[in-house]
């Protein structure tokens, strides 16, 4: 039996539009109530499964230039040149300097994101959890055209004698993503990033 679930997000999703990590999300909270899956320099004592902004204000960042990427893919230099008409208006709207760095991998993508030389980037499916959990990214958009978002649907394959018939047969179960559980609350049934 085939189950099938709209989701947001195809390899090339382009989620800023998609994920925004302020560089001062890397402060450490020691005094951190929760911090579930994310790495010790983070905190989330809101539970919303992304870091928490410093509670000190004088910790954020107000870089002059701002610096985003797009996930990897074959040839960065061609993208270079499709996002500069994105830049420049981008540029425009939030009257800084803002420069596309093409990156060559997902780990150098994250690594830049977590150092505080990437402001924010468009992430493929696969290292989403690990962009929010290891350098503090934080998702606010999905590419698309008009009203519509672009995206795949996302099958969950199972025994025809499995329990699991429908998405909410997996109320109350441990999921096996960051990405499983934001889509099992989106059909009412709860899961544990493990």
């Amino acid at each position: 039996m085939i189950l099938k679930a709209p989701f947001f997000s195809a390899r090339y999703v382009f989620l800023p539009a998609a994920l925004l990590a302020l560089s001062g999300f890397s402060l450490a909270q020691d005094a951190c109530p929760n911090r579930g899956q994310l790495d010790t320099a983070y905190c989330d004592a809101n539970n919303d499964l992304v870091a928490d902004l410093p509670a000190n204000k004088s910790r954020h960042r107000d870089p002059s230039t701002l610096v985003w990427a797009y996930t990897p893919v074959e040839d960065p230099a061609v993208y270079a040149n499709i996002f500069k008409p994105f830049t420049d208006h981008l540029e425009k709207c939030v009257g800084k300097k803002t420069v596309y760095y093409p990156v060559q991998s997902n780990a150098a993508e994250i690594e830049a994101m977590r150092s505080g030389r990437l402001h924010f980037a468009g992430f493929s499916t696969g290292p989403t959890g690990f962009a929010v959990n290891m350098a503090g990214a934080v998702p606010f958009a999905a590419k698309g055209v008009g009203t519509e978002v672009r995206g795949y649907n996302l099958l969950a394959i199972v025994k025809s004698g499995s329990a699991f018939q429908k998405l909410s047969d997996l109320k109350g179960k441990k999921s096996c993503s960051y990405l499983t559980v934001i889509k099992l609350r989106q059909f009412g049934t709860t899961g544990a990033v493990s």
